[in-house]
């Protein structure tokens, strides 16, 4: 009988001093519910790149990331607005 590989997700840990285990707390969610949101996202990705907070190639990958998120909402945004046209057009045909 083969044996089921299952996944589990490890969360970040640290030791102190004494060898003891503290659990890192996962990072706070981040606010990508529109564009304007998801502008302030690269511009602070940008930002900790100019710091060197992180590095310019995962910078660069995150804003492609976010950029990504920013099409699909976008995309999102205009079916919706597609469809209430073509529904107000198809009650003004209808009437």
């Amino acid at each position: 009988m083969p044996m089921s590989t299952t996944s589990v997700k490890q969360t970040p840990c640290t030791c102190d001093a004494d060898g003891n285990v503290i659990a890192t707390p996962p990072p706070a969610k981040i606010d990508l519910r529109d564009a304007h949101a998801i502008r302030r996202e690269m511009a602070s990705v940008y930002r900790d790149m100019r710091k060197g907070t992180i590095e310019t190639q995962d910078g660069t990958r995150l804003c492609y990331v976010l950029d990504l998120i920013r099409k699909a909402w976008e995309t999102g945004v205009l079916a919706e607005n597609l469809e209430a046209m073509e529904r107000t057009i198809n009650m003004r045909k209808s009437k």
